[in-house]
């Protein structure tokens, strides 16, 4: 399957790009804004794959051009950013294409990140009122640690969980994050269920932030 990134060259884009390209056979291109941005850092992580021994490689095209061709859209770009990326690239999707939504919003005070609900009620809603028709929206990855999934050399071990209307694209999505190694996908329902799963992200970054050792911390169901 073509999976395309687009913000692929950002910290969540980075680490979903390397982890899918390295564990999984499907084509992963990484999008931006900018063609030679995308193509400079899908060179960077090709050379990194093959630091490691791992064959494969990762293209770069501008946002429309990589969301094209692929089946699924991973939307690894900022909350504030999602709509007009949808817009954006909305006649390059084709009816049966996924969106996904990692974004979640968030604030930050002396006390720490807090959850920041936009008026839609989540990020992922946002993403659901901008897709065109026949292209479904799946919410996942939100709560995983950047540099974590980055870094190649660290065990997962770690749940993801999954949401979305549409129960097919739903499950593309999980078996797609589950052929990450050391991913465990969970269907948590449908999109009304995004505030709460998008609001777990600052809580883990303030507990990131306020005890050592858990820098890259992440969630296990049991």
């Amino acid at each position: 399957m073509h999976i395309a990134i687009l913000g692929g060259t950002g910290d969540i884009g980075q680490g979903i790009a390397l982890r899918l390209a390295a564990d999984t056979a499907h084509e992963v291109t990484v999008g931006s804004r900018e063609a030679e941005r995308a193509e400079t850092k899908a060179e960077e992580y090709t050379t990194e794959l093959d630091s490691r021994g791992i064959d494969a490689a990762v293209a770069g095209a501008e946002n429309a051009v990589a969301a094209a061709d692929a089946r699924i859209i991973v939307l690894a770009v900022p909350p504030y950013h999602v709509g007009d990326t949808v817009e954006a690239i909305a006649d390059a999707l084709d009816p049966g294409d996924v969106l996904v939504s990692p974004a979640t919003g968030m604030k930050r005070d002396d006390e720490g990140f807090h959850y920041h609900k936009p008026g839609a009620g989540s990020v992922t809603k946002i993403v659901a009122n901008a897709a065109p028709d026949g292209v479904a929206v799946v919410g996942a990855f939100h709560n995983l640690a950047a540099g974590r999934l980055a870094n190649l050399d660290a065990d997962l071990g770690i749940d993801t969980l999954v949401i979305g209307d549409d129960d097919d694209a739903k499950a593309t999505v999980v078996d797609v994050a589950e052929g990450i190694e050391g991913l465990r996908a969970l269907d948590a329902g449908g999109i009304a269920n995004a505030p709460e799963i998008e609001g777990l992200t600052p809580l883990l970054i303030n507990v990131a932030s306020n005890n050592d050792g858990l820098h890259d911390l992440g969630v296990r169901f049991e």
